[in-house]
Parts: structure tokens; C-alpha cells; sequence
């Protein structure tokens, strides 16, 4: 193990997660144990019931993305030079940018009462609240992500394989059953895993869909029980059901060896193509036109209910200049943060495994490197009550949003980050480590003259991303936000929630295009960085 000043970085980002989490759980014990009769009390039939209406819209949300993922990934692998799929794969990609708020309301715009579909269907339309708008959100995020990742197991299949089938003339049914099915079927319970994962966390989308209490999930009744309800005793046993649930399905992901940080830059490579029969290509062209417009639609209602408002009105107001303000900061601190900590842990771990020679891991290098994965157990909606309850009879609670949007949010990002730095990071320690020793270059100038040409994109990349999550993020300023701190998404909730809605959807376009911008920069940088 290296010397303290050494492992020093690494030691207190360690530090800074155990204290954000740390500080929930003492939040959540200490309220526990004030009130345990009201705790084990709200063990109750609605509790059961929001517990298990959590586990069966994350259920129908996994089979509804992942079955029409099959079909859209062998679809876009079996035609590599099927036009505008580089179109199509780039549109996939836009729901990992889009904020969970502004995705509802494109949903809202074009399957609610006054949508696009009520319009043509007439009054009779039954509208888009309650478990068919969160399946229909979360089909719209979790199908792109499926499809993308199932098309890149469909592209480790050996080319001798595709080549052999094409020579013999193998037709699409014998060529899925004996080539791609295999495939597709060791990626699935991983792929299916992290959707599940998904959406048994989400938040936005059940408290802008949800619809009332017969279709809340555990998240969302957590926030009630401190913002509405105020039943702290609820809360702490709301909030411990909910991070069981979670850790329960990140073990079974583990063992499935799934990848819960996801990735923002998916490579898909062209392949060589089996030569598809005419019949099989009208229908893949059809599943692909049918996939790619139900993505694009909420988009385009997005779009045009936010050109509809007044844009140049709601740039000038006061409350969405501060709340646009409020964001970037809060973001860009944010980020800055979650680049320091991510590169210390990096830097770190890297720095006792080149000491470390052929021995084992120790336990501080195991904990650098799977450290920032504990913070996916613990959503930021369980972290934020855990702390609301902690400061709460200490502090004006709603004055601590800044710290704790940017705290949380940092954290949340790490996983992410650290997929951007630690390659390029550890690839050029390789390199450069033994010829800065001998030279004598150390400190402030190995960081400009070596590090940082190296370096530059992968945390460009890495913040980039970190602050388009962000500015997206509702969960934590749900919870801490006030009229005296606003960002877009609260402020977008809030017109939302007041039934503005042209000033609701003004702001989401402006808040989609900000975060749109971010992840292209996040994404150009980091295939220019391979």
C-alpha cells in the first residue's frame, strides 16, 4: 500500500460517499428509532400494495421494452446498410439526454386529454395517467437503451459464423434459432436486469404519470410522506423497503454480471450481412419504421408544444432566468465535483495496483474500485429523505438544497464518470509512470505537460455527462426545493403542477435542448477520445 500522502485522494473521496450515505442512514435510523411504533405501523395493506404495484409496472416495463428490443436489434444487425439507420441509432441515443420530466410531458403532449391522440379520437379518450402512461414512458426510455445494448451482443458473434450461413444459404429462421437466439439469450437476463433496475427506481416519470395513490411506486410515496403528508415515521419504513428492493436486484444483476452504470457512447459497428429474403426485409423495415416513430413522437410533441408557448415571454421572466441560472451553477459545481472524486478514486486505485505487483487486491483498492457502484443501491430520492430527516430539527432544511442537489447529484454521477476517465487514465499511467519517475517530473507540471493532453476529453466527456444529469435531475430538489430555490425541472413541475401547461412545455424544450447539447458534446468527445 502506498504512503498516506499517496492513497490521501482516494481516502477522502471514499470519505465523501460514506458521509452522503452515511448521513441518510443515520437520518433514517435516528427517526426510526424516535417513533418505532409509527415505523413498524406503516408496515400496512397500502404499503404492501404500493410495493407490489412497484414490482409489477418494473415487470410490464421490462417486458414491454426488452420483447420489441429483440425484434428492433436483429432488425438493424441483420440490415447494416438499411437506410437511415445511422439516423435511427443516433435517435435512440437522444432518450439517454432527455430529463425524465420533459420525456412525461412530451408523453402527456401526445397521449394525454388534450393531446394530439384525444384530437383525433374525440372526447372519449381515456387519457394517459396512471399505469399506461408510466409503461408507455418507460417503454420510450428503456427500448432504445435495450435495443443498443442487445444490437452490441449481436455484434460480438464471430464473422466466420455469419459467412458459413450466407454460403450456405441459411434463411431467417434457422439463422436466429441456430446464430443469433444463442447470443441474444446469454445478453438477455443482464439487458432485462438493468430495465428492471430502471424503472423499479424511477421517479419523475410515476410522479408526473402516476395518476393517485392506486398507481404510486416507492419512491414516489416516500416524497409524499415528507412533502405532503409530512409522516417521517412512514418515510423511514417506506425508504427501507425500497432499499431492500434495490439491493435485492442489484445482488441478482451482479450475479448476472450486468453493466448498471449503462454507457453513454455504445459502440455499434457495422457487421457482414446475412443476405435477408424480400419478405424478411418488408418486415424488418416495418418494426424499424414502427420503433423508430414511437420514439420520435414524444420528441416532436415535445417540440411543437414548446414552440407553441411563448418563448420570448418565459426568457424574460424572472423566475426562469433564476431557476435557468440556479441550474447551470448548481450543474457545473456539481460536475466539478464528480470529476474531483472520480479522478482521486481512479488515480488512486491505479497508483496500489502498479505497487501492487502479482498479489491480490486488498481491500482499500477493492473499495476504490467498486466504491462509487455503492451509491447505486441507495437512490437519490432515499438519500435526499435520509438527509431532509437528519437536518430537518437542525437547520432550515429548504437552505440546504444547494448543498445537497450538488452532493447528491455528484455522486450519482461518479459510476459514469469514472467509465470515461479510467481507461484512458490507466492506459496512460502505463505509459508515462517509469519515464516522469526517472525525469523527475511530478506534481503541477507532470499534470500539464503529461496528464492533461491525455486526459483533456475523457473528463471533458465525464462532465459534460455529469452535468446533463444534473440538469435534469427532479429527485432531490423534489424534495428540497423552495420558492427561494428553484431549478428548471422544479420550476417545470411546479408550472406543471399550477396546469401552465404552454409555460410547462416552453421550459421543457428549453431544459431538453440544454441537456441534448450537453450529451452530444459528452458523446462527440468521447468517440473522438478512442
Amino acid at each position: 500500500m502506498g504512503s498516506l500522502r499517496a492513497i490521501g485522494p482516494g481516502l477522502l473521496a471514499l470519505g465523501a460517499i460514506a458521509l452522503l450515505i452515511g448521513g441518510a442512514f443515520a437520518g433514517l435510523l435516528a427517526e426510526g428509532l424516535s417513533n418505532p411504533d409509527g415505523a413498524l405501523a406503516a408496515f400496512d395493506p397500502y404499503l404492501l400494495r404500493v410495493a407490489r404495484f412497484t414490482l409489477w409496472q418494473a415487470a410490464l416495463s421490462t417486458l414491454l421494452s426488452v420483447a420489441p428490443a429483440i425484434l428492433v436489434a436483429r432488425a438493424l444487425s441483420r440490415h447494416p446498410s438499411f437506410p437511415g439507420r445511422g439516423l435511427i441509432l443516433k435517435l435512440f441515443a437522444v432518450p439517454l439526454a432527455l430529463p425524465a420530466i420533459v420525456a412525461a410531458l412530451g408523453v402527456l403532449a401526445l397521449y394525454g386529454r388534450a393531446g394530439l391522440f384525444s384530437s383525433l379520437w374525440g372526447p372519449g379518450w381515456p387519457g394517459i395517467y396512471g399505469l399506461s402512461g408510466i409503461l408507455v414512458a418507460h417503454v420510450f426510455f428503456n427500448l432504445p437503451l435495450a435495443t443498443r445494448l442487445l444490437l452490441e451482443a449481436l455484434d460480438t458473434i464471430p464473422p466466420d459464423q455469419l459467412r458459413l450461413a450466407a454460403q450456405l444459404g441459411m434463411g431467417a429462421r434457422p439463422a436466429f434459432t441456430l446464430i443469433e437466439w444463442p447470443t441474444i439469450r446469454r445478453a438477455l437476463p443482464s439487458v432485462a436486469g438493468l430495465v428492471f433496475m430502471l424503472c423499479i427506481t424511477s421517479f419523475t416519470i410515476v410522479l408526473t404519470l402516476g395518476g393517485g395513490p392506486r398507481a404510486t411506486t416507492l419512491e414516489v410515496a416516500i416524497y409524499q410522506a415528507l412533502r405532503f403528508d409530512f409522516d417521517p415515521a412512514r418515510a423511514v419504513a417506506v425508504t427501507l423497503l425500497q432499499i431492500l428492493l434495490t439491493a435485492i436486484v442489484l445482488a441478482a444483476l451482479a450475479r448476472l454480471g450486468a453493466n448498471v452504470a449503462g454507457d453513454a457512447n455504445l459502440s455499434v459497428s457495422r457487421r457482414s450481412p446475412l443476405r435477408p429474403e424480400r419478405f424478411e426485409t418488408a418486415f424488418n423495415a416495418a418494426v424499424l419504421f414502427v420503433a423508430a416513430l414511437f420514439v420520435l413522437s414524444p420528441m416532436a410533441a415535445t417540440v411543437i408544444a414548446g414552440l407553441r408557448a411563448d418563448l420570448a415571454r418565459l426568457a424574460s421572466e424572472q423566475a426562469v432566468q433564476t431557476a435557468a441560472l440556479t441550474s447551470l451553477v448548481l450543474a457545473s459545481l456539481s460536475a466539478i465535483l464528480c470529476l474531483a472524486l472520480s479522478l482521486s478514486l481512479v488515480a488512486t486505485r491505479q497508483k496500489i495496483a502498479a505497487e501492487r505487483r502479482k498479489t491480490r487486491p486488498g481491500l482499500l483498492e477493492r473499495l476504490l474500485d467498486t466504491g462509487a457502484g455503492f451509491v447505486l443501491v441507495v437512490p437519490p430520492i432515499v438519500i435526499g429523505s435520509g438527509w431532509f430527516l437528519l437536518l430537518r430539527t437542525r437547520i432550515d432544511v429548504f437552505g440546504a438544497a444547494p448543498v445537497m442537489v450538488v452532493a447528491v447529484n455528484a455522486v450519482m454521477a461518479m459510476p459514469f464518470a469514472i467509465r470515461a476517465i479510467r481507461p484512458a487514465y490507466d492506459a496512460a499511467a502505463t505509459r508515462h509512470d517509469r519515464i516522469a519517475a526517472q525525469l523527475g517530473i511530478t506534481g503541477w507540471n507532470r499534470l500539464r505537460l503529461i496528464d492533461w493532453p491525455v486526459l483533456r476529453r475523457p473528463l471533458l466527456t465525464g462532465l459534460a455527462f455529469a452535468m446533463a444529469l444534473s440538469l435534469g435531475d427532479l429527485g432531490v430538489i423534489a424534495l428540497f426545493g423552495s420558492d427561494a430555490v428553484q431549478t428548471l425541472p422544479y420550476l417545470l413541475l411546479g408550472r406543471m403542477g399550477s396546469y401552465r401547461t404552454e409555460d410547462a412545455a416552453g421550459v421543457a424544450l428549453l431544459l431538453g435542448l440544454l441537456c441534448l447539447a450537453l450529451m452530444l458534446i459528452a458523446d462527440r468527445l468521447g468517440r473522438e477520445a478512442r
